[in-house]
């Protein structure tokens, strides 16, 4: 499994063999240092705001009840369909200067409002990012606080701690694999997202890949700089395992069927109203303002076209989610039963290819995939006395083996999370009980990954649905989908154009969304 990554990221790093001084000179002396710096001070913001926000919602929806409850427990899931781009540029259309909000508020007091805040800025970055990326968080960490229920409250209370110190105390720590899987899936979305900061003119590590790579016209350049990338992201996840390799997270009785805290008053308003917001914020405004610009172009942009992008995406979204779920779980489990240091090694490097961008990554594959069809294209005309043409360029295994590189880490953080559950004495107890090999695997630990194998599933195939690099630099001819659709408009600034896919694209992903939370809801 790790192989079927390290040969794209080995073709991307092995650029470093070929110098390219001029180019990092040029970037050493110019915009290096200040893209380093806001690059961690976006990936700061984002990973401090999506785990804030996210725990903190995840635990009023699981443990809590307060008015409206039973409904933001799965639409606050609703913005995994929107892609971050299309939610920067829909932020932009409405509140920068020459937005709609900004010229009401100008109309309305008469002057230049200059304690509006200024959108095309690291805040706006940030939190753009964090209403985008979040739900990686919120998914996670809800189902770490379902399964734990009001048990471990009760506990915490029998032991003299109030409700707030058995939730920081207790709660929390259990916790901590679903909410560091989830922040770390957020934390390299953002590490290699382009669209996003591209929207918003907001320089970071990413645009100095693609400008060496379109702007100075140096793959190699490009190739080193994502191989740095990956490095600092390995890093972060290996800090991160160690850490988490010392602690132990499971529990012998499982309290998801327990009453909820029943919140009164304020805070039950409070509460109601911090999850309105967002959902407003994140899915509702957005959505709004593309049903809108949807509609004015709909009659005369419409046809069966996107019947057939819409088939595509489905799809490829359906295959990959196979091939990334069946991986992860064979991964995970190799972690599981052998727990030595190469195989260690080999579930970090079969989870990083979703730290490089996906133009990268395409190159990555694209790169290997043509070398072997020239290899066989050889031995077709060395063997047969004719050339076979081309038989993986232009496929749909090249798009799919790019796909399986870049999301499996999105797979893997859900099950390795509830593997954690799945310890070592409810072995011994199934074997005491007469389970082993497969049977084992069907009646006791299907049933507890359940969740993080549901979990799995609705993030990959909402990410594929959602990638736009990978598949236009990889797909067979002609074979277009809502994401391709959506990146030839904006290239064109046909934005109206561009909100009819993207409306498409955001209904597509609302199923598995919805069916996900009611499987986490009843197991």
């Amino acid at each position: 499994m790790a192989l079927l990554v390290l040969i794209p990221v080995g073709t991307v790093a092995s650029s470093f063999l070929v110098p390219a001084d001029d180019v990092w000179r040029h970037l050493a002396e110019t915009t290096l240092p200040g893209l380093l710096a806001n690059t961690f001070w976006l990936a700061l913001g984002v990973a401090g705001g999506t785990v804030s926000l996210g725990v903190g919602l995840a635990w009023l929806t699981a443990v809590c009840e307060f008015p409206g409850r039973r409904f933001f427990s799965w639409a606050l899931l609703l913005p995994l369909a929107i892609p971050a781009y299309v939610t920067a540029f829909v932020a932009l259309g409405l509140l920068d200067y020459t937005g709609p909000v900004q010229t009401a508020l100008r109309a309305w007091l008469g002057t230049d409002p200059g304690w509006f805040p200024d959108v095309r800025s690291r805040g706006g970055v940030i939190t753009v990012m964090v209403l985008a990326f979040y739900p990686y968080v919120y998914l996670l960490a809800r189902n770490a606080f379902l399964t734990q229920g009001r048990r471990s409250l009760e506990a915490a209370q029998s032991l003299g701690l109030t409700p707030r110190q058995g939730f920081l105390r207790v709660a929390l720590p259990m916790a901590r694999p679903w909410i560091a899987g989830g922040t770390m899936l957020a934390l390299m979305e953002t590490l290699s997202d382009f669209g996003t900061v591209a929207v918003f003119n907001y320089d970071t590590f990413t645009t100095a890949i693609y400008k060496a790579w379109f702007g100075m016209f140096s793959l190699t350049a490009a190739s080193q700089l994502a191989t740095l990338l990956v490095v600092i992201v390995l890093a972060t996840m290996l800090v991160e395992q160690r850490f988490r390799s010392r602690m132990r997270y499971a529990e012998a009785r499982q309290g998801q069927h327990m009453r909820r805290i029943a919140l009164s008053g304020g805070h039950a308003w409070l509460a109601a109203a911090l999850a309105s917001a967002t959902l407003f914020l994140s899915f509702l405004l957005p959505v709004t303002q593309l049903a809108i610009w949807a509609g004015g172009v709909f009659s005369q942009d419409f046809d069966r076209r996107y019947l057939e992008f819409f088939g595509h995406s489905l799809l490829l979204s359906l295959l990959a989610t196979l091939l990334v779920c069946g991986f992860a779980l064979l991964v995970t489990y190799a972690a599981r039963r052998h727990g030595d240091a190469l195989t260690r090694v080999a579930v970090r490097v079969a989870t990083i290819g979703y730290a490089l961008p996906g133009a990268v990554l395409a190159v990555g594959v694209f790169i290997p995939v043509a070398w072997l069809d020239n290899r066989l294209a050889d031995l077709a005309a060395a063997f047969l006395d004719s050339g076979s043409g081309l038989l993986l360029q232009g496929t749909l295994l090249a798009v799919l083996a790019a796909y399986t590189t870049r999301f499996l880490a999105v797979g893997h953080s859900p099950i390795d999370s509830a593997m954690q559950r799945i310890t070592g004495s409810i072995d011994e107890a199934a074997r005491g009980l007469g389970l082993s090999g497969w049977a084992m695997l069907r009646r006791v630990h299907l049933p507890m990954l359940r969740g993080g194998i549901f979990t799995a599933a609705a993030l990959v195939f909402v990410d594929v649905m959602k990638e736009m690099p990978i598949t236009l630099m990889t797909r067979p001819f002609g074979w277009d989908t809502l994401a391709v659709r959506i990146f030839e408009m904006t290239s064109e600034g046909a934005w109206e154009q561009a909100a009819l896919p993207a409306v498409a694209l955001v209904l597509a992903g609302l199923l598995p969304i919805m069916l996900l939370v009611r499987q986490t809801e009843r197991h």
